[in-house]
């Protein structure tokens, strides 16, 4: 076999990775591996922009590091400023050959970036398994840590099932589309700098397998530890759609909001940022056969869902009870695309302080009045309305049991009208996108977005 000559990468970024910034929006690269020359020789590393094969910075150009008598050498560039694509080349210098275009040439690594890295987690709707045709291209700028361990251009499906170097999470049929790929290449667009994705999700999951308080293994959390230690170490935030296999016992859906703040602990614990960004998903629904008391725990889990974001800073949660169905449970390529929309402006608006209004209507008082109901909402940019005046997806019970609801009325404001088939006796609750294939629930209509789903509203 014919001996390499020049200097060989062996540790360090690979082609197409995305580095995460720090606060001052800059990255750090280290790397090395073994040179080989005929004589004495310097190593030297220099990052290029990759589509002119310039400097990135002056400070950034042909540089010397450290080599050793056994053949290694190691070093790192810094101060890389967020952005990219980049290329990283790499040199050995002859001593008596100070012309730098003759010297032995080395390994390079191309499409590198500096920017910020999301980790994907939670089960099948977070993993992808929407359905069907779609126009989601790839983008150069949004790159995906794949199970293989290899970083790559972002392209659907994001989780693959059988090139995976973990079986953990290894998928039991084709994933499909998700809604990450419009989430990165829409940060990308706004930020202006490259955003990396790390796939750590597992169809069918419960949260157990997510939080190490929970007796057990949480044998995903541990591996969405390894694969952002083997993805670069660092990230600026989690993307979590989950719940729906903890809406299988009553047990777990009622604890499921102490749960996820013991698994919230967690993640940020052990990823070394206890104010590390998550963003959520509220339950979209599910078409299945007659479960008693399923209405119940998926409105609770929902309920959870939205108050947890209200009570632990740093947790975002967006709507999905309107997004369509690709089959039972999972969310079409069209209902994913909103969706992404919908995580990439919670991001642009939480977590980069951008001028966004990125927040769903959500209750914040439900009041008697006489046979009626008064539900006020807050981050309602215009009126509350829905498209189907037919639609009841509210629910009301009081000491009495259940209290029909006659009629929905829309007073073209922030408010939401019950009208009820008889008075309220005692204390009383209200619930809304109530059940588990909630009827269409009414959205804020200057941005077409659906109120949060609530249960257990106390009544006024």
């Amino acid at each position: 076999m014919e001996k390499q000559v020049g200097a060989i990468v062996e540790v360090g970024p690979e082609d197409w990775q995305i580095v995460q910034q720090d606060a001052a929006g800059m990255g750090r690269m280290e790397f090395g591996g073994r040179w080989v020359v005929g004589g004495e020789g310097i190593v030297e590393v220099r990052l290029v922009w990759e589509d002119t094969g310039t400097a990135v910075t002056a400070g950034l150009d042909w540089q010397g590091v450290a080599t050793s008598g056994d053949g290694t050498w190691s070093g790192a560039l810094e101060n890389i400023p967020a952005g990219g694509l980049y290329r990283l080349e790499t040199r050995v210098r002859i001593a008596d050959t100070p012309a730098g275009e003759w010297s032995p040439r080395g390994d390079m690594r191309h499409f590198l970036g500096v920017g910020d890295v999301w980790v994907i987690a939670g089960q099948s709707n977070s993993a992808g398994y929407g359905k069907g045709p779609y126009e989601d291209p790839c983008e150069l700028g949004v790159h995906l840590f794949r199970n293989s361990e290899r970083w790559a251009l972002a392209s659907h499906p994001m989780n693959d099932s059988t090139d995976t170097k973990h079986s953990i999470n290894r998928e039991n049929a084709n994933s499909g589309h998700s809604p990450y790929l419009q989430f990165g290449r829409l940060l990308k667009r706004e930020l202006g700098h490259p955003i990396g994705l790390v796939q750590t999700a597992l169809g069918g999951s419960p949260l157990s397998r997510w939080n190490p308080a929970e007796p057990g293994t949480a044998d995903l959390h541990e591996n969405m530890l390894r694969c952002v230690a083997k993805a670069g170490g660092h990230v600026k935030g989690i993307l979590w759609y989950q719940g729906e296999s903890d809406v299988r016992s009553e047990e777990a859906a009622t604890t499921y909001g102490e749960r996820f703040c013991q698994a919230l602990g967690a993640w940020r614990d052990a990823l070394g940022d206890v104010e590390l960004p998550v963003l959520t998903v509220q339950l979209n629904r599910v078409l299945q056969l007659e479960d008693d008391g399923a209405d119940q725990r998926w409105s609770q889990v929902r309920e959870a869902q939205r108050q947890v974001a209200r009570q632990v800073p740093g947790v975002a949660v967006v709507p999905a009870l309107d997004l369509p169905l690709s089959d039972l449970i999972h969310t079409s390529p069209a209902g994913n695309m909103l969706l992404g929309e919908r995580l990439a402006r919670a991001a642009l608006g939480m977590v980069y302080g951008k001028p966004v209004a990125w927040r769903a209507p959500d209750l914040v008082a439900a009041r008697r009045g006489a046979g009626c109901v008064d539900l006020e909402f807050a981050h309602v940019e215009s009126r509350m309305d829905t498209i189907d005046l037919e639609a009841v997806g509210f629910r009301v019970e009081d000491e009495r049991g259940e209290v029909a609801v006659a009629q929905v009325i829309y007073p073209q404001d922030q408010r939401v009208e019950l009208v009820l088939g008889r008075d309220i006796e005692g204390a009383a609750v209200v619930h809304g996108g109530y059940g588990k294939a909630p009827a269409t629930v009414p959205a804020d209509m200057e941005r077409l977005l659906p109120m949060l789903g609530f249960w257990g509203a106390a009544i006024e």
